[in-house]
Parts: C-alpha cells; structure tokens; sequence
C-alpha cells in the first residue's frame, strides 16, 4: 500500500465533490464535525469550489492519497478561536479518512504524524484537538500517538439521541 500526502495548494471540482461526499457520509459525519440537534446532524451539505477556497484562506489542506486514489483530508490552522488553550503559536488538527478504502490500514497514524512534521516545520510546537468522546477509535489513536487530554466541553454534540462531551487534547513538539 502506497500511502502520500500532497499538499492542496488551489481547490479544484473533484476536491469539492470528495468533500462534499465526505461531509454528507451518514457513517462519518457524527465523527466529524459538531452537530448542535438531531436535524443538524441530518442536514445535508453543498460544497463548491469556492467554499474549497475560502477554507484555504485560513487552513492549510493536505489530501491523503492510497494507491493513488484520494481517500481523505487533513488540515490545520494556526491559533484558531475555538482552542481549549489559548496558547499562541498553537496549531489546530483535523482529519477525515472519507473513503473506506482508507480506513483500518494504519492510514490515520501515518497522517497524523505527517502533519505533525508539517506543523514543526512550520516553527510551531504545539498541537491541539478535539475529539467526540463517543469516537473511541480516534481517541485511542490520539493516545497512543501521544496526545494528552486537556479538558471537556460537555454537551458539545448530538449524536444517538444525547448530547455527547467534546475531549480535548494537546501534544508538545
């Protein structure tokens, strides 16, 4: 398995369609992104182009290629508001492994740890996180990558009928 991470430098229309795919997968979207009620976790998302764009404004954006086929995203953005820790020179995470295909293989670690080089190299020394306490794959991965938790903002999601914490977690450089 061929595994590659190839920084989006400018947003093109199969980006967006993989994204959009991604952010509408019933299966990954509860792990994915805060949903404040039942009808937003249902609600379905357009993703153009231009919204590509806009991301990329304030985020750096890295696909995540297998075999040559794009199977997810990840990202960062540096000092964001919605830190747990406002601690300057911090960088914020996110992943998406959208397709299958990329699940299950040690895909995630890889990535992880290619954007953590990214990160350092690019002068900062701290990363942070967050993650839905029911997303207990993610949180064991973060664990054993070495990211510790922070804090807990409860009721942060909806998902399986309940409001669920968001787990903070940070690693230091």
């Amino acid at each position: 398995m061929s595994v590659e991470f190839i920084p989006m430098n400018e947003a093109e229309a199969e980006h967006a369609e993989a994204f959009q795919r991604w952010e509408n997968d019933a299966e990954i979207t509860p792990l994915t992104r805060p949903h404040h009620t039942k009808e937003d976790l249902e609600r379905r998302h357009t993703v153009t182009v231009d919204d590509l764009k806009k991301r990329l404004e304030n985020h750096q954006y890295y696909l995540i290629m297998v075999d040559g086929k794009l199977v997810g995203e990840m990202n960062y953005m540096i000092d964001p508001p919605h830190l747990y820790r406002h601690q300057e020179g911090t960088a914020w995470i996110g992943i998406t492994i959208g397709e299958k295909t990329g699940r299950g293989q040690g895909v995630g670690a890889k990535a992880i740890a290619f954007l953590e080089k990214e990160i350092q190299n690019h002068g900062l020394s701290r990363i942070e996180l967050g993650v839905f306490e029911y997303n207990e794959r993610a949180h064991r991965l973060y664990e054993r990558l070495g990211y510790k938790e922070i804090g807990r903002i409860q009721e942060f999601t909806y998902w399986d009928g309940k409001k669920w914490a968001d787990i903070r977690m940070e690693k230091l450089l």
